[in-house]
Protein backbone atom coordinates (compact mmCIF):
# COMPACT_ATOMS: atom_id res chain seq x y z
CA UNK A 1 0.00 0.00 0.00
CA UNK A 2 1.90 -0.36 2.06
CA UNK A 3 3.76 -0.33 1.84
CA UNK A 4 6.26 1.66 3.36
CA UNK A 5 5.00 3.27 3.62
CA UNK A 6 6.18 4.46 4.04
CA UNK A 7 8.85 6.24 2.21
CA UNK A 8 10.87 3.35 3.51
CA UNK A 9 14.20 5.08 3.68
CA UNK A 10 14.15 6.49 0.17
CA UNK A 11 16.07 9.54 1.27
CA UNK A 12 18.47 9.11 -1.62
CA UNK A 13 15.62 9.56 -4.07
CA UNK A 14 13.71 12.44 -2.57
CA UNK A 15 13.07 15.59 -4.55
CA UNK A 16 11.67 18.85 -3.27
CA UNK A 17 8.31 19.85 -4.70
CA UNK A 18 6.09 22.86 -4.06
CA UNK A 19 3.10 22.19 -1.84
CA UNK A 20 -0.13 24.07 -1.32
CA UNK A 21 -0.74 23.23 2.34
CA UNK A 22 -3.41 24.10 4.80
CA UNK A 23 -2.35 26.13 7.82
CA UNK A 24 -1.45 23.12 9.94
CA UNK A 25 0.46 21.54 7.06
CA UNK A 26 2.32 24.79 6.41
CA UNK A 27 3.46 24.85 10.02
CA UNK A 28 4.47 21.21 9.74
CA UNK A 29 6.54 21.94 6.65
CA UNK A 30 8.42 24.60 8.59
CA UNK A 31 9.08 22.18 11.43
CA UNK A 32 8.55 18.69 9.97
CA UNK A 33 10.09 16.89 12.94
CA UNK A 34 7.02 17.86 14.96
CA UNK A 35 4.66 16.31 12.42
CA UNK A 36 4.02 13.13 14.37
CA UNK A 37 2.45 15.12 17.19
CA UNK A 38 0.29 17.17 14.80
CA UNK A 39 -1.72 14.18 13.58
CA UNK A 40 -2.17 11.76 16.50
CA UNK A 41 -5.40 10.67 14.81
CA UNK A 42 -7.22 11.29 11.56
CA UNK A 43 -7.97 14.87 10.50
CA UNK A 44 -11.42 15.69 9.03
CA UNK A 45 -12.24 13.23 6.24
CA UNK A 46 -12.67 15.92 3.58
CA UNK A 47 -8.95 16.71 3.76
CA UNK A 48 -8.09 13.17 2.59
CA UNK A 49 -10.63 12.87 -0.20
CA UNK A 50 -9.99 13.68 -3.86
CA UNK A 51 -13.26 15.31 -4.99
CA UNK A 52 -13.04 14.24 -8.63
CA UNK A 53 -13.17 10.46 -9.01
CA UNK A 54 -11.58 10.52 -12.47
CA UNK A 55 -8.61 12.40 -11.02
CA UNK A 56 -8.11 9.78 -8.32
CA UNK A 57 -8.42 6.94 -10.84
CA UNK A 58 -5.76 8.53 -13.03
CA UNK A 59 -3.52 9.13 -10.02
CA UNK A 60 -3.88 5.50 -8.92
CA UNK A 61 -3.03 4.22 -12.41
CA UNK A 62 0.08 6.42 -12.51
CA UNK A 63 1.72 4.02 -10.05
CA UNK A 64 2.62 1.48 -12.75
CA UNK A 65 3.34 1.35 -16.48
CA UNK A 66 0.21 1.63 -18.60
CA UNK A 67 0.59 -1.97 -19.79
CA UNK A 68 -0.17 -2.98 -16.19
CA UNK A 69 -2.26 -0.15 -14.78
CA UNK A 70 -4.70 0.12 -17.70
CA UNK A 71 -5.92 -3.42 -17.00
CA UNK A 72 -5.90 -3.22 -13.20
CA UNK A 73 -8.76 -2.82 -10.78
CA UNK A 74 -8.80 0.68 -9.31
CA UNK A 75 -9.89 1.67 -5.82
CA UNK A 76 -10.83 5.17 -4.68
CA UNK A 77 -11.34 6.45 -1.16
CA UNK A 78 -14.86 7.32 -0.10
CA UNK A 79 -16.61 8.17 3.14
CA UNK A 80 -16.83 4.48 4.09
CA UNK A 81 -13.41 3.40 2.93
CA UNK A 82 -11.94 2.23 -0.36
CA UNK A 83 -14.37 1.19 -3.07
CA UNK A 84 -13.99 -0.22 -6.56
CA UNK A 85 -14.07 2.51 -9.20
CA UNK A 86 -12.90 0.42 -12.17
CA UNK A 87 -12.77 -3.33 -12.66
CA UNK A 88 -9.60 -5.02 -13.89
CA UNK A 89 -8.60 -8.13 -15.76
CA UNK A 90 -4.96 -8.79 -14.80
CA UNK A 91 -5.18 -9.29 -11.02
CA UNK A 92 -3.47 -6.00 -10.17
CA UNK A 93 -5.11 -3.44 -7.90
CA UNK A 94 -4.13 0.24 -8.11
CA UNK A 95 -5.02 2.81 -5.46
CA UNK A 96 -3.76 5.95 -3.75
CA UNK A 97 -2.55 5.20 -0.24
CA UNK A 98 -3.19 7.79 2.44
CA UNK A 99 -0.90 8.53 5.34
CA UNK A 100 -2.39 6.04 7.81
CA UNK A 101 -0.95 3.21 5.71
CA UNK A 102 2.55 4.57 6.33
CA UNK A 103 4.78 3.15 9.03
CA UNK A 104 3.92 4.26 12.52
CA UNK A 105 7.28 6.00 12.93
CA UNK A 106 6.70 8.12 9.82
CA UNK A 107 6.72 11.82 10.80
CA UNK A 108 3.81 12.36 8.37
CA UNK A 109 1.64 9.57 9.72
CA UNK A 110 -2.02 10.64 9.32
CA UNK A 111 -1.04 13.82 7.43
CA UNK A 112 -3.87 14.45 4.93
CA UNK A 113 -1.43 15.88 2.37
CA UNK A 114 0.12 12.46 1.71
CA UNK A 115 -0.66 10.78 -1.63
CA UNK A 116 1.05 7.47 -2.51
CA UNK A 117 -0.12 5.86 -5.76
CA UNK A 118 0.47 2.12 -5.46
CA UNK A 119 -0.32 -0.81 -7.73
CA UNK A 120 -0.36 -4.23 -6.03
CA UNK A 121 0.03 -7.49 -7.93
CA UNK A 122 -2.46 -10.30 -7.27
CA UNK A 123 -0.45 -11.84 -4.42
CA UNK A 124 -0.13 -8.49 -2.65
CA UNK A 125 -3.78 -7.67 -3.30
CA UNK A 126 -4.72 -10.84 -1.41
CA UNK A 127 -2.34 -10.41 1.50
CA UNK A 128 -1.24 -6.76 1.82
CA UNK A 129 -4.46 -4.96 0.90
CA UNK A 130 -6.30 -6.45 3.91
CA UNK A 131 -3.93 -4.47 6.14
CA UNK A 132 -4.69 -1.32 4.14
CA UNK A 133 -8.42 -1.92 4.53
CA UNK A 134 -8.06 -2.55 8.26
CA UNK A 135 -6.03 0.62 8.89
CA UNK A 136 -8.41 2.65 6.71
CA UNK A 137 -11.42 1.44 8.66
CA UNK A 138 -9.72 2.27 11.94
CA UNK A 139 -8.74 5.72 10.70
CA UNK A 140 -12.29 6.46 9.60
CA UNK A 141 -13.51 5.37 13.02
CA UNK A 142 -11.32 8.09 14.49
CA UNK A 143 -9.12 5.85 16.61
CA UNK A 144 -5.83 7.21 17.89
CA UNK A 145 -2.49 6.22 16.43
CA UNK A 146 -1.74 4.13 19.53
CA UNK A 147 -5.07 2.31 19.21
CA UNK A 148 -4.43 1.61 15.54
CA UNK A 149 -1.02 0.14 16.33
CA UNK A 150 -2.50 -2.15 18.97
CA UNK A 151 -5.36 -3.22 16.71
CA UNK A 152 -3.08 -4.16 13.83
CA UNK A 153 -0.67 -6.01 16.13
CA UNK A 154 -3.51 -8.02 17.64
CA UNK A 155 -5.03 -8.75 14.23
CA UNK A 156 -1.78 -10.32 13.04
CA UNK A 157 -1.35 -12.25 16.28
CA UNK A 158 -4.87 -13.70 15.91
CA UNK A 159 -4.39 -14.53 12.24
CA UNK A 160 -7.04 -12.04 11.17
CA UNK A 161 -4.52 -10.43 8.83
CA UNK A 162 -2.52 -12.72 6.50
CA UNK A 163 1.21 -12.91 6.04
CA UNK A 164 2.48 -11.77 2.64
CA UNK A 165 1.99 -14.41 -0.02
CA UNK A 166 4.93 -15.63 -2.06
CA UNK A 167 5.62 -13.15 -4.84
CA UNK A 168 3.72 -10.27 -3.23
CA UNK A 169 4.96 -6.94 -4.61
CA UNK A 170 3.81 -3.52 -5.73
CA UNK A 171 4.75 -0.73 -8.11
CA UNK A 172 5.26 2.81 -6.85
CA UNK A 173 6.48 4.60 -9.97
CA UNK A 174 4.27 7.69 -10.04
CA UNK A 175 5.74 11.14 -10.59
CA UNK A 176 2.96 12.43 -8.35
CA UNK A 177 3.91 10.51 -5.21
CA UNK A 178 4.05 12.82 -2.21
CA UNK A 179 5.12 11.44 1.16
CA UNK A 180 4.41 14.64 3.07
CA UNK A 181 6.48 17.63 4.23
CA UNK A 182 9.17 15.55 5.93
CA UNK A 183 10.18 13.30 3.00
CA UNK A 184 8.66 15.21 0.10
CA UNK A 185 8.40 13.65 -3.33
CA UNK A 186 9.56 10.06 -3.67
CA UNK A 187 11.41 8.40 -6.52
CA UNK A 188 10.16 5.42 -8.55
CA UNK A 189 10.61 2.06 -6.89
CA UNK A 190 9.30 -1.48 -6.49
CA UNK A 191 8.33 -3.04 -3.17
CA UNK A 192 8.56 -6.74 -2.28
CA UNK A 193 6.76 -8.09 0.80
CA UNK A 194 7.81 -11.05 2.95
CA UNK A 195 6.91 -12.49 6.33
CA UNK A 196 9.43 -11.03 8.80
CA UNK A 197 12.84 -12.12 7.56
CA UNK A 198 16.55 -11.35 7.80
CA UNK A 199 17.44 -8.39 5.59
CA UNK A 200 20.90 -9.86 4.94
CA UNK A 201 19.26 -12.56 2.81
CA UNK A 202 18.94 -9.79 0.22
CA UNK A 203 22.08 -7.94 1.22
CA UNK A 204 19.72 -5.13 1.99
CA UNK A 205 20.69 -2.04 3.91
CA UNK A 206 24.43 -2.63 3.52
CA UNK A 207 26.79 0.09 2.27
CA UNK A 208 26.35 0.66 -1.48
CA UNK A 209 23.63 -1.98 -1.69
CA UNK A 210 20.81 -0.90 -4.03
CA UNK A 211 18.29 -2.76 -1.89
CA UNK A 212 16.56 -0.83 0.90
CA UNK A 213 14.95 -2.78 3.72
CA UNK A 214 12.15 -1.84 6.02
CA UNK A 215 11.01 -3.95 8.96
CA UNK A 216 7.37 -2.95 9.25
CA UNK A 217 5.86 -2.24 12.64
CA UNK A 218 3.61 -3.41 14.16
CA UNK A 219 3.09 -5.73 11.18
CA UNK A 220 5.40 -8.79 11.11
CA UNK A 221 6.34 -7.94 7.53
CA UNK A 222 9.68 -7.22 5.88
CA UNK A 223 9.55 -4.95 2.85
CA UNK A 224 12.44 -4.74 0.40
CA UNK A 225 12.54 -1.66 -1.80
CA UNK A 226 14.27 -1.52 -5.18
CA UNK A 227 14.85 2.02 -6.51
CA UNK A 228 14.33 2.46 -10.25
CA UNK A 229 15.81 4.80 -12.82
CA UNK A 230 12.55 5.44 -14.71
CA UNK A 231 9.05 6.61 -13.94
CA UNK A 232 5.93 4.67 -14.90
CA UNK A 233 5.59 6.64 -18.14
CA UNK A 234 9.07 5.57 -19.19
CA UNK A 235 10.81 8.91 -18.71
CA UNK A 236 14.14 8.77 -16.85
CA UNK A 237 14.58 9.89 -13.29
CA UNK A 238 16.57 13.09 -13.22
CA UNK A 239 19.58 12.89 -10.90
CA UNK A 240 19.25 14.94 -7.77
CA UNK A 241 21.23 18.13 -8.18
CA UNK A 242 24.08 18.62 -5.78
CA UNK A 243 23.81 21.68 -3.59
CA UNK A 244 26.70 24.11 -3.53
Amino acid sequence: MMPPRRPLGLLVLLLLVPVVPCKAQSEAAQNPHDEASRYPRMAPLAQYLIPDRATEIALARSAAPASIADHAEVLVLGARGYEVAAHGTNGFVCMVDRAWTSDTDDPDYMNPAVREPTCFNAAAARTILPRVYRKTRLALEGVSKAQMIDSVRIAYAKGELPSPARGAMSYMMSKQTYFGPYYGKGGPHLMFYFPRTDSLLWGAGLPDSPVIVHQDSPSPVTTFVIPLARWADGTPLEPKRATK
